[in-house]
């Protein structure tokens, strides 16, 4: 595949600039009695990967739809290279935006399809032509060019979908779940192409996903929603690490939850806890070294491949009976069944302190 020149960004994504690529400011979404958003203030900066990442129902779409302009907010502002675009109609927003469906016109080549926003836009027919190839290259489809949708695979449509979001040059790229109808392997193929895709132009994007993995492996900045509000933004090395509340870590996959008797409770990743059978029966945490230690039974047993699932009923400070599990290297015959008694450590560095 030919190496294309990067398509030029737009001043507001320049790497110099300090103001946000876009911004949303006491934005809210109400229909009847449901508020989809709530008063979320959010600043998505430029030339970077911002993912809008949260289960179903928490607002992500509400919040994707009224950036791009197809959606008002009932309440606040959103400025889009610092303008006010508030009541501005998506066609003026100056926006690319790739859809969970794809949207590609099916009687059109794969080469027509990316030339429709060119052609709505009036773009000159030579340069028309150059900006498609140089695209198209882009998405490693250029052999495809004189091809009809139905002919593609899902992932060559995928990028198609692209090819004619980032032809017209956005400020900014808006993705809704654009991996979701991929199977579990060309989503992952697709996350790096879609990386590359991103930092070969200095896009600022922004996508939609409920899928953890996505967002940690995708993401510049992640933002973590919740019933229309924002939980927690940040670079997934600053958010996996040190969840804000309960939400973020049990939706990061930390599982495990032990309330401690001074208040508060401490999570722990499922990789980071050990389970033993019991020699000396003890009960309760073991802050000696600040670590974690309860004694519990074995419930389950599940054999991964790569993988051992140990889960464990144990009872904590509080005397709360608790679930654990403990997510280990196979590295043979479990030595644990279920009905053993056992004892569950994990060293201090590795516990997070929730709130109360």
């Amino acid at each position: 595949m030919s190496t294309p020149t990067p398509a030029t960004p737009s001043p507001s994504t320049g790497a110099a600039s300090t103001t946000p690529a876009a911004e949303l400011r006491g934005v809210s979404q109400v229909f009847g009695d449901f508020t989809a958003v709530d008063d979320v203030d959010l600043a998505i900066q430029p030339g970077k990967l911002t993912t809008l990442l949260g289960p179903s129902g928490c607002g992500k779409t509400t919040t994707l739809r009224m950036l791009a302009g197809y959606s008002a907010p009932t309440r606040g502002t959103i400025l889009i290279g610092g303008d006010d675009m508030t009541r501005t109609p998506p066609e003026k927003r100056g926006l690319g935006m790739v859809f969970q469906s794809y949207a590609l016109f099916p009687h059109l080549s794969v080469a027509e399809n990316v030339a429709y926003g060119l052609k709505l836009r009036r773009v000159p027919a030579a340069e028309r032509e150059a900006r498609v190839g140089e695209t198209l290259d882009l998405v490693g489809l250029g052999h495809l060019a004189a091809s009809k949708p139905k002919k593609l695979s899902g992932g060559q449509q995928q990028r198609v979908a692209l090819a004619r979001a980032i032809a017209i040059r956005p400020t900014l790229l808006l993705l809704d779940e654009p991996l979701s109808n991929l199977d579990a392997r060309l989503r992952v193929q697709m996350r790096a192409e879609i990386r590359r895709i991103q930092g070969e132009t200095g896009l600022t994007v922004v996508l939609v996903t409920h899928d953890q993995d996505e967002a940690l492996e995708m993401s510049d900045d992640m933002v973590l929603m919740r019933a229309g509000r924002v939980m927690q933004q940040g670079s997934p090395q600053q958010v996996f690490p040190a969840p804000a509340n309960r939400f973020v870590a049990d939706f990061l996959g930390y599982e495990n939850f032990v309330g401690l008797t001074a208040g508060g409770t401490v999570t722990v990743r499922p990789e980071h806890l050990a389970v033993e059978p019991a020699t000396v029966p003890r009960g309760g945490a073991d802050q000696t070294a600040g670590g974690l230690q309860l004694t519990g039974t074995v419930t389950d047993v599940a054999y991964r491949g790569v993988d051992l699932l140990v889960t464990v009923v144990a009872v904590d400070e509080t005397g709360a009976r608790v679930r654990l599990v403990s997510d280990v290297r196979a590295t043979g015959t479990s030595p644990l069944s279920p009905g053993d008694d056992v004892v569950v450590t994990a060293p201090a560095g590795r516990l997070v302190r929730l709130p109360d």
